[in-house]
């Protein structure tokens, strides 16, 4: 049997519901069982990325940090929407590396490439 390529679609900002821990719990799963795993932030999703966060503010738990897991895990492919960074007037001053900034038509391609994608 073949393996599949999973890709993993961050939609959701990181504290405003479950979906952002959900999806990096999903990821690290995915990747403790060595399957082949890509992640995705598109839209909200990209303020998961943006360095010096203070979730205590919100009474959040800071996950975020748990990114840095992603070498350990072999997630190496992390694909970011450079459209979804301009609309929200952002910059690439992310928590982690090894990232790459796509426009939104290699952003699609990247994800029409893809066995299966699950959308958080």
């Amino acid at each position: 049997m073949t393996q599949k390529h999973i890709g993993i679609l961050n939609c959701s900002a990181p504290f405003s519901k479950p979906n952002a821990k959900d999806a990096l719990d999903v990821a690290l799963i995915m990747g403790s069982y060595e399957q082949s795993i890509a992640l995705f932030f598109q839209g909200d999703g990209v303020w998961q990325l943006i360095n010096n966060q203070s979730p205590q503010q919100v009474n959040a738990k800071a996950f975020l940090d748990t990114f840095s897991a992603f070498k350990f895990y072999d997630i190496e492919h992390i694909y970011v929407c450079e459209a979804s960074l301009k609309e929200r007037n952002l910059t690439d001053n992310f928590h982690i590396d090894n990232y790459c900034l796509l426009d939104q038509d290699e952003f699609s391609d990247k994800l029409h490439q893809l066995d299966v994608v699950y959308k958080f």
